[in-house]
C-alpha cells in the first residue's frame, strides 16, 4: 500500500547524548519530554507549545490518513455498541440490610452506583451517578467507593484528567450530598474503621508514587490527617486494604517480587500499624482473617506457584507460619477468599483455571472446573464474611459472561445473570479452540484462538494476534463483544499466552523478565511462524496488536522480525525501555527495576536492555505498517515514548508503509473514559487493521 499524498510531520532532531559504561546513547528526540511533566499530569494545558504543536501535527496526520475510513470506522462503532445492553446492572450484592449494584442507563456513559433493601423490595436508592458527575468534564473516571460500616456514608473518588490522581469526597446517602472535607492526590481508595468515624487512605506524591498511607477523622481538614505510614524505598507501591472479616486494616508494600505487610486493628485506628513479616527479598505474600489466625498465600520455602499457611493473629511472624495448601508445582494459586467457614482457592495449571473450595472445618474440599477447551473464570463481588454463597463468573471466547451464585454447602448454583447481546450472538456461528507452538526452546505456548466457524483454514484469513506477556498478568480467554466485529469480517483471531505471564505459572513468568527478557519476543514470533506454518495464516497477512508492556513487546517484534507482520498496533507502548530506566524520577522506575532491571547501578542491565529496547533498536529498514497510541496524561507509559518511537522510526525507515501517531490530548494510559467513547478508540484501532489488510467490509458475515 502506498501512503497517501499527504505528507506526514517530521519532528526536529535536538542532538542530546549521555555515556553509560563507555557506551554512547544518542537521542535526537529527547526534547518531546515535556521539562515540566509532573505539571502537566494535572494541568494538561501547561504542556510546551512546541511539544503540543508536535503531538497536534501528528494527530491531524492520522486524521487524514484514515479520513477514509469514517465510515467504517461508523459501522463499527455501531456494531460495538449495539453488542451492548445500555440499561444493564450488575447483580446486586447483599452487604448486611442492603444490596448494592451498579448500573448503566440508556445512553449514559458512566456507571451509577445504587443499592436496595437486602430482599431487592422498595425503591432504588441512589449514591452516586457518574453522568451527573461527569457533565461539562472532558473526562472522568472513578476511582473507588466504600461504605461506612453503618451503610450511612460513601467514600467515593474520581480522576478528572487522565493521570491517575483521584479525588477523593464522602457522601451522606440519605441525603446524597457531599461532605465539606476534600482529599487531593489520592490513590482512589478509603478503608474505614470499624467505627465509621474515620478512614484510610495513599496519599500520591508529586512523582505520583503512593508512599505514604494517613489517616483522616471525618470533619478534619485534609493537612491534619495523621501519617501512618510512609514506606522510604521508592522502589516499593503502597496501599491499604481490609481483611474479609472487616477485623484488620492491611498497609501493603510491594514491588514485582517482594511484599510485606502491617495491619491495625479496625477497632482500634488510633494504634500504630504492627509488622506481619518483615520484607525478605523475592518473598511475596498476603493475607486473610479467620478465627484468630491470619491465613496467608506466600511463595516462602520454595513455593514458586505458591502455598497457604496459617499463622496465629498474636504473632504471625514467618517462624510461625504452618501449611494449610502446601505448595504444588505447576499448579498455580492466583488468589484467594476467606468466609467464616470457608477458604476458596483459584488455581491455574496448564492455562487453565479452576476454583477449589475448602471446608475449613473438615478440610474437605471440592473443585469447580468447565468442559471448553479455553474459559476464563473469575471471583464475583462478595461484600460478606458469614455466607455459605460464593459467587463467581465464567465465560469463553464464545460464551458470554455468566454470574453463578454457589452454594458451597450442598454443591448447588443458581445462574444469576447471563451477558445480553442485544444485536444477538449465537456461539454455534464461532469456534474457540487452544493449541500450543513450540517455542524456540521447545516450551510450548498457548494460543487461544476464535473465529468464524465459516472462516477458510487454508492460509488465506488474516490474523489478528495479540499478546502482553509482562508483570506475571494472564491473558483471560474470556468474551469480548468487541472481537467479534473482527472475526465476523474473516479475521482469525489469536492471544498469545507468551511467558511474562503466569498461564502456565510462576515460572512461565520468572523466564519471561529481567535477563529473559527477549524469551517474551520470541515466544511471540514463534506463535506467529507456527500459525502460518499451520496452514491457518500467511507471512505478512498478521496485524499484531499490544498495549503498555505489550507495546514494548511490538516495538521489539517489529525490529526482530517486521516482514512476519502486516501491520502493528502498538497502544500506550512502553517502547523507550532503557531511558525510562535510567529516569529515577519517573512514577514507577523504582518500582519497576526488579521487572526489567535497574541500569544505573548495574552495566549487565544495562546492556541486557539495550540490546532489545525497541526505541533504541529502531533501524534503517522496511517496518509493517504501524499505529501507536497515547495519551497526554498517561503516568504509566509517558506521552513521550510512541511520540518519540514514531519520529525516529519516520526518520530511518526505507518503506512506504502507513505510520500513525494518534494521541489523546485529553486522557491517559486507559484512553477515553466514556464506554462508548472508549469504543470509538476501538473502532479506530480496528479501521485501522482492516484498512492495512484491504478489508472494507461496512458489516460482517450476514446469517
Amino acid at each position: 500500500m502506498a501512503i497517501e499524498t499527504v505528507k506526514p510531520p517530521r519532528a526536529e532532531k535536538r542532538p542530546h547524548a549521555e555515556t553509560w559504561y563507555g557506551h554512547m546513547k544518542q537521542d535526537d528526540y529527547h526534547w518531546l519530554k515535556a521539562g515540566n511533566w509532573q505539571a502537566v499530569m494535572h494541568d494538561p494545558a501547561l504542556l510546551p507549545g512546541d511539544i503540543r504543536a508536535f503531538l497536534e501535527g501528528e494527530n491531524a496526520y492520522h486524521e487524514a490518513v484514515m479520513a477514509d475510513t469514517a465510515a467504517l470506522q461508523e459501522a463499527l462503532f455501531a456494531e460495538m455498541k449495539g453488542r451492548i445492553k445500555e440499561d444493564d446492572s450488575s447483580v446486586p450484592a447483599p452487604d448486611g440490610p442492603y444490596a448494592y449494584y451498579s448500573s448503566f442507563v440508556t445512553g449514559g456513559q458512566q456507571p451509577r452506583y445504587a443499592r436496595k433493601f437486602r430482599d431487592l423490595s422498595g425503591p432504588e436508592q441512589p449514591i452516586v451517578d457518574g453522568n451527573e458527575l461527569s457533565k461539562g468534564r472532558q473526562y472522568f473516571h472513578f476511582g473507588g467507593l466504600s461504605m461506612s460500616p453503618d451503610h450511612g456514608l460513601a467514600a467515593w473518588s474520581f480522576d478528572g484528567n487522565g493521570s491517575e490522581f483521584y479525588e477523593l469526597r464522602v457522601r451522606d446517602v440519605a441525603s446524597a450530598a457531599d461532605r465539606d472535607e476534600v482529599l487531593l492526590n489520592t490513590a482512589g481508595g478509603a478503608v474505614w474503621a470499624a467505627d465509621g468515624g474515620s478512614f484510610f487512605y495513599t496519599l500520591q506524591d508529586d512523582n505520583h508514587r503512593p508512599l505514604k498511607t494517613f489517616h483522616h477523622v471525618l470533619g478534619q481538614p485534609q493537612a491534619a490527617d495523621r501519617l501512618v505510614y510512609e514506606e522510604l524505598d521508592a522502589g516499593k507501591f503502597t496501599g491499604v486494604g481490609k481483611t474479609n472479616s472487616d477485623r484488620f486494616i492491611v498497609i501493603d508494600i510491594h514491588d514485582h517480587d517482594t511484599s510485606e505487610a502491617w495491619i491495625i486493628d479496625a477497632e482500634r485506628p488510633f494504634e500504630a500499624p504492627k509488622l506481619v513479616a518483615p520484607r525478605e527479598t523475592g518473598i511475596e505474600y498476603d493475607l486473610e482473617h479467620w478465627n484468630g489466625r491470619f491465613i496467608i498465600k506466600t511463595n516462602r520455602g520454595d513455593a514458586e506457584d505458591y502455598k497457604i499457611v496459617s499463622a496465629p493473629v498474636g504473632d504471625p511472624r514467618s517462624e510461625n507460619w504452618t501449611d494449610l495448601i502446601p505448595h504444588r508445582p505447576g499448579c498455580f494459586l492466583v488468589g484467594m477468599i476467606v468466609t467464616r467457614n470457608w477458604l476458596i482457592r483459584m488455581e491455574r495449571e496448564n492455562a487453565l483455571p479452576r476454583i477449589v473450595v475448602r471446608d475449613m472445618g473438615s478440610g474437605e474440599e471440592h473443585a469447580i472446573a468447565f468442559a471448553e477447551e479455553a474459559y476464563s473464570l473469575g471471583f464475583g463481588e462478595m461484600r460478606e464474611y458469614d455466607t455459605d454463597i460464593l459467587r463467581f463468573t465464567y465465560s469463553s471466547m464464545t460464551t458470554p459472561a455468566q454470574v453463578y451464585d454457589y452454594n458451597m454447602r450442598d454443591r448447588s448454583r443458581v445462574l444469576r445473570k447471563t451477558q445480553e447481546v442485544p444485536s444477538g450472538h449465537d456461539p454455534a456461528h464461532y469456534v474457540t479452540r487452544r493449541i500450543f507452538a513450540p517455542a524456540h526452546d521447545g516450551e510450548p505456548i498457548p494460543v487461544t484462538l476464535l473465529y468464524r466457524r465459516a472462516t477458510p483454514l487454508d492460509g488465506s484469513a488474516p490474523l489478528w494476534l495479540y499478546g502482553y506477556g509482562a508483570y506475571g498478568i494472564s491473558i483471560p480467554a474470556g468474551f469480548n463483544t468487541n472481537i467479534l466485529s473482527l472475526a465476523d469480517r474473516g479475521f482469525i483471531y489469536a492471544i498469545a499466552h507468551i511467558r511474562g505471564g503466569q498461564e502456565k505459572g510462576r515460572r512461565w513468568y520468572k523466564t519471561g523478565k529481567l535477563d529473559k527478557k527477549t524469551n517474551t519476543f520470541r515466544d511471540f514470533l514463534s506463535c506467529a511462524e507456527h500459525l502460518i506454518a499451520s496452514g491457518l495464516t500467511r507471512k505478512g497477512s498478521i496485524v499484531a496488536q499490544g498495549g503498555s508492556a505489550g507495546g514494548m513487546l511490538m516495538g521489539a517484534v517489529a525490529n526482530m522480525a517486521p516482514e512476519l507482520f502486516g501491520a502493528i498496533v502498538a497502544e500506550v507502548p512502553f517502547v523507550d525501555v532503557l531511558t525510562t530506566m535510567l529516569d529515577d524520577t519517573l512514577p514507577l522506575t523504582p518500582p519497576e527495576w526488579p521487572e526489567w532491571g535497574n541500569p544505573i547501578l548495574d552495566r549487565q542491565a544495562y546492556e541486557t536492555i539495550a540490546a532489545y529496547s525497541p526505541y533504541d533498536r529502531v533501524e534503517a529498514k522496511a517496518y509493517p505498517h504501524i499505529l501507536a497510541v497515547g495519551g497526554l496524561t498517561d503516568p504509566r507509559v509517558t506521552y513521550w515514548e510512541p511520540a518519540k518511537w514514531v519520529a525516529k522510526l519516520r526518520e530511518l525507515k526505507t518503506d512506504d508503509n502507513l505510520l500513525l501517531l494518534k494521541t489523546n490530548m485529553g486522557a491517559g494510559h486507559g484512553g477515553a473514559s466514556g464506554r462508548f467513547d472508549r469504543l470509538k478508540e476501538v473502532a479506530f484501532v480496528y479501521a485501522f487493521g482492516l484498512k492495512v489488510a484491504g478489508i472494507n467490509k461496512m458489516a460482517g458475515f450476514g446469517e
